[in-house]
């Protein structure tokens, strides 16, 4: 068989397919393997049974409603209208955004989404005269989310920015660094100025770095997106009000010329693939108009299961009282088996910030990381290195791209334990050769 140009791109192993594949088949190894590489939420008890409380009540609505209802009918292609309503009624209780039903689209996850944002915004434009040009998606700081970087339908179009590095100290120790934008090459570049930019995208918190934009980088991007006409979009997986994995004293805002993307993935609903966006109503009739071609409508069931819960508040509850801390708790314990481990070694680890990620810094590694994600999983523990993390950057002469992992600290107590274990034997004896 001949496929397409576009199907060609999926006869290739990406990061992403290896990432899934690498997670799907841990969960059905015979023996345990130290899953440290996935982007699976933990799984939280009383989490867990807030959802199953409402899937109850769902059930008591018997055949003509309830849990039927939210699988057996479609939505309109926009998404579930009384979800819709529901975030509209949340939103505006708790931030000052005047928001409408106008505002807000759902997809079939935040994948989904910027499937749809990045090829609305990225690729070929025709000018009223006819002319064809080429736009790119502008990720001001990178390392970003692995996700990105297959999803455009012609190509790839990401212009990336490297960070600035700055080493600091966390909770009174070193061995921390932390990435700011440059945005003297941010608003230096010539894309921008030239313009061959569609949109500016950044994650707060990034995945997978868990750095956190302050208020200070968001309002200087925001003002750079308006100066040159293009959207400012934020993907907000792990940030407030949901699911919250975010640790500084920041501020949420939007506006008309920001797109913002949630998702009930991290708060402990993967399977039910339910993204939402935030935008101007042009934006959300058009991606509506996508949905319709590419799914019909998205689904419902992440819908019923999440709307009483914001009805009352109760999933912010969740998210405060309980996603944060249990994440937070988690972190803190990771570190301090990194420490034990390698402290004595040149490893540093990016300044936890939220998201359910640590980003780990071998600095002179003897070997990529990509080899070294080669030796952990011969010995059944999983990471990922962070050469899939720049999109949009040509990392052949920047050392600190190969250099880095990002573990997922969302594994039990035992397997965290167990797997910076096996990373420290692996990496103290490249550094022990090495000298």
């Amino acid at each position: 068989m001949k496929f397409s140009k576009y199907g060609q791109q999926f006869t290739k192993t990406s990061a992403i397919s290896q990432l899934m594949d690498d997670l799907g088949d841990a969960l059905k190894s015979p023996t345990p393997v130290n899953m440290l590489g996935g982007g699976n939420p933990a799984r939280i008890d009383k989490v867990n049974e807030a959802y199953f409380e409402v899937y109850k009540s769902l059930e008591q609505g018997g055949i003509e409603g309830g849990a039927i209802e939210s699988v057996g009918n479609y939505s309109n292609p926009q998404g579930d209208a009384k979800f819709i309503d529901a975030l509209v009624a949340f939103f505006n209780r708790h931030y000052d955004w005047n928001l409408s039903t106008e505002n807000i689209v759902l997809t079939n996850g935040s994948q989904n989404a910027f499937f749809y944002l990045f090829n609305l915004f990225g690729g070929q434009f025709e000018d009223e005269s006819g002319e064809i040009s080429t736009k790119s998606i502008l990720l001001p700081l990178a390392p970003e989310y692995i996700g990105y970087s297959d999803v455009h339908i012609d190509g790839k179009h990401f212009i990336a920015i490297k960070p600035e590095i700055e080493e600091v100290e966390h909770e009174g120790q070193s061995g921390f660094f932390k990435y700011k934008v440059d945005f003297e090459a941010l608003e230096n570049l010539p894309a921008l100025k030239n313009g061959e930019i569609g949109a500016i995208c950044c994650s707060r918190p990034t995945n997978p770095t868990g750095n956190v934009l302050t208020d200070e980088e968001m309002a200087h991007l925001s003002a750079i997106a308006k100066q040159y006409d293009v959207p400012l979009i934020i993907d907000n997986a792990y940030g407030e009000p949901f699911p919250n994995i975010i640790y500084p004293d920041v501020n949420l805002n939007w506006d008309q010329n920001t797109v913002l993307c949630f998702s009930l993935s991290k708060i402990g609903l993967p399977g039910a693939r339910t993204g939402i966006i935030i935008a101007a109503p042009e934006v959300v009739k058009t991606v509506s108009a996508m949905n319709a071609v590419v799914n019909l409508a998205p689904t419902r069931f992440g819908a019923a299961i999440a709307t009483p819960l914001l009805e009352d508040d109760r999933l912010k509850e969740l998210c405060d009282d309980t996603i944060q801390p249990f994440y937070a708790k988690k972190a803190k314990k990771a570190i301090a088996h990194i420490k034990e481990e390698m402290g004595n070694y040149p490893v540093l680890v990016h300044k936890p910030e939220g998201a359910i990620f640590l980003w780990v810094w071998f600095k002179d590694l003897p070997i990529s990381t990509t080899e070294l994600y080669d030796r952990l999983k011969q010995k059944a523990t999983l990471i990922v290195p962070s050469e899939h993390f720049y999109p949009g950057l040509d990392t052949t002469d920047y050392p600190h791209a190969h250099q880095c992992i990002r573990m997922s600290i969302a594994a039990s107590d035992e397997t965290l334990e167990a797997g910076i274990k096996v990373i420290g034997e692996v990496v103290r004896e490249l550094y022990d050769n090495q000298a």
